[in-house]
């Protein structure tokens, strides 16, 4: 049963690729255009499932602190790129976090929860002045508000993720081994 669950972990991950097109505000609406602008890259999935499946490692608390600073530090740099603020980057920082939050998945690191609040709300901010970077047409509050709602799913998905894997025997391992395709999956996309 390891095995196949290993297999099946694996072959997602390995077939996975990144989508480069994102709806159209005009055609689709700012909200949906919003929605699935997070769904559209790989990095953005692999780091909301992976703040999702740490906040499941750390558990308590933890399920929804992490998430939630992870959300409100995106909102906020929505906020600044809206501003006109330059934010240096931001595209590196967005990989590192990748690489960063799979690591964390991988060796299960647990800090105190304001700390663990304040690694994802760095990243968070970067991720969030991305979106406002790729606005375009669309309306600012829709907008937001569909990649907002987005963010949270997936994060409830590794939450879900998380949780149902420490049910099995060697849920445990099994998470680490996610986290460290994470990981792997983020260097890959820096050397792409």
């Amino acid at each position: 049963m390891k095995r196949r669950l290993l297999l099946a972990a694996a072959s997602f991950a390995a077939s996975t690729a990144p989508a480069f097109a994102h709806l159209d505000p005009a055609e689709h609406g700012s909200l949906l255009a919003g929605f699935t602008h997070p769904l559209s890259g790989l990095d953005h999935i692999l780091v909301m499932i992976a703040v999702g499946l740490w906040a499941a490692q750390i558990g308590g608390r933890a399920l929804w602190v992490v998430p939630l600073a992870f959300v409100g530090t995106m909102a906020f740099g929505f906020m600044v790129a809206m501003a006109s603020i330059s934010l240096p980057f931001v595209e590196p920082a967005i990989l590192a976090s990748v690489v960063a939050l799979g690591l964390l998945v991988a060796m299960a690191v647990r800090f105190e929860i304001v700390a663990c609040a304040a690694v994802v709300g760095v990243f968070a901010l970067f991720h969030g002045y991305a979106h406002g970077g790729e606005l375009g047409a669309a309306g600012a509050l829709p907008f937001s508000t569909g990649f907002v709602m987005a963010t949270a799913l997936l994060h409830i998905a590794g939450i879900g993720l998380g949780l149902g894997i420490s049910q099995l025997s060697s849920g445990r391992v099994i998470s680490r081994v996610l986290g460290g395709l994470t990981a792997f999956a983020g260097l890959a996309l820096i050397f792409n």
